[in-house]
């Protein structure tokens, strides 16, 4: 009889174990979560978060300028605030009749304020992997690696890959690189136009 209790006491003793391993055991996580591990973490909110359908379409912009219309695919998905901000300053005529102030022979830059290189506000950096190609679209920075201009922008005219990781890309010219190459200093955008 007491073999038989004793018995049934390590078989108790056994289950118990098993049940204090496993629910001490933190959980693997399915597969399937390795495929998202690039996308920000959501935190819980008091209220849902309701996802825009404009998000997901293609962003474009027309900068008309005094030389004629500069086409470009801004890029959302890799520099969503500096897109978010430079549309929202496009919608509400921020950019209208601001002028080109800085012309070389590699790039030129426009959208400040002031109209000499000094003006706009700053903003968090947006690097990314999109490479500084002829016609890519990036943002003026202060230089620190950490804030970047809120209003000036740049396109490249000639490869300028030595600028990748140090300044936001956040478009390409998808046509019109030909009125790229003809503005000079003092030339006006006239406005930007943008869809949606």
């Amino acid at each position: 009889m007491g073999k038989f209790i004793l018995v049934g006491a390590l078989i108790l003793l056994g289950l118990f174990a098993v049940i204090m391993i496993n629910t001490n055991t933190p959980k693997a996580k399915p597969v399937a979560d390795n495929s998202i591990l690039s996308l920000p973490s959501i935190s819980p909110s008091p209220s849902p978060v309701i996802i825009n359908s404009m998000e997901n379409q293609a962003k474009t912009a027309i900068i008309k300028t005094s030389r004629g219309d500069i086409e470009l695919t801004l890029y959302p998905d890799v520099a969503p605030n500096t897109v978010a901000n430079f549309i929202n300053k496009a919608k509400s005529g921020f950019y209208n009749n601001l002028t080109f102030h800085r012309v070389e022979d590699w790039v030129m830059q426009g959208g400040d304020p002031d109209g000499n290189g000094t003006g706009g506000g700053s903003m968090p950096v947006e690097f990314n992997n999109k490479p500084f190609v002829i016609g890519a679209v990036g943002i003026a920075s202060r230089g620190d690696g950490k804030v970047q201009n809120d209003a000036q922008f740049f396109i490249t005219k000639k490869d300028s890959q030595f600028l990748n990781g140090q300044y936001t890309n956040f478009g390409i010219v998808t046509s019109g690189m030909d009125v790229v190459n003809k503005i000079q200093i003092g030339d006006k955008i006239l406005e930007i136009q943008t869809n949606p």
